[in-house]
């Protein structure tokens, strides 16, 4: 199997890095080999998150380059065009549709791009978008649009619901256990 994968993208403090650990999780126990790689920024700060997952029969390196990822699950628009350029060209998008302003919006600097995803799309990249902040609102809290955003990238793979059950299991606090697997039911089961 060749290696596949999977950028995910967001700004600090919404939840990539659980997405990834659950991800990453999930590929394992389906008995391939996981490489998972960090890139924090100003993550703090409310800046750009970065998690590169690589999976397949063997991989060597967590790095993924500009045209190699097959999916970049995004939890900002803005941040699915920062890193477009790393899509394959048969690639997907997966990204939440609500804006997170940057600092410069924030402080007057600079205005938000208008209609990001709708520009995206018209260069011809699927794109799948849906507003994962009211769905994880509609599970408990605006905190479980991660798990909104898994749900929705389950569609892209052939694994059982039950598989990604365990993972959410495996590495989401029980107390929240509840909450979470409602967000991914969400996102498993919009349509638009």
């Amino acid at each position: 199997m060749n290696t596949k994968n999977i950028m995910i993208v967001g700004v600090g403090g919404q939840g990539s890095l659980l997405a990834s650990k659950l991800l990453g999780h999930l590929l394992l126990k389906k008995g391939y080999d996981v490489k998972v790689s960090e890139v924090h920024g100003m993550s703090q700060r409310g800046g750009s998150v970065v998690t590169y997952v690589r999976y397949g029969e063997k991989v060597f390196s967590p790095i993924i380059d500009k045209g190699e990822a097959d999916f970049i699950v995004s939890f900002e628009p803005l941040e699915a065009a920062r890193w477009i350029s790393y899509l394959k060209k048969d690639g997907c998008v997966v990204t939440n549709t609500v804006q997170t302003d940057p600092m410069t919006v924030i402080t007057g600097a600079a205005e938000y791009p208008a209609d990001i995803v709708s520009k995206i799309s018209a260069t011809g990249v699927k794109t799948d978008a849906l507003n994962c902040l009211e769905l994880a609102a509609q599970a408990g809290s605006v905190k479980a649009v991660n798990l909104v955003l898994l749900g929705r990238l389950s569609h892209y793979f052939d694994f059982d619901k039950s598989d990604w059950e365990e993972a959410i299991v495996a590495c989401v606090p029980a107390k929240f256990l509840e909450l979470n697997k409602k967000a991914f039911d969400l996102g498993l089961n919009y349509t638009a």
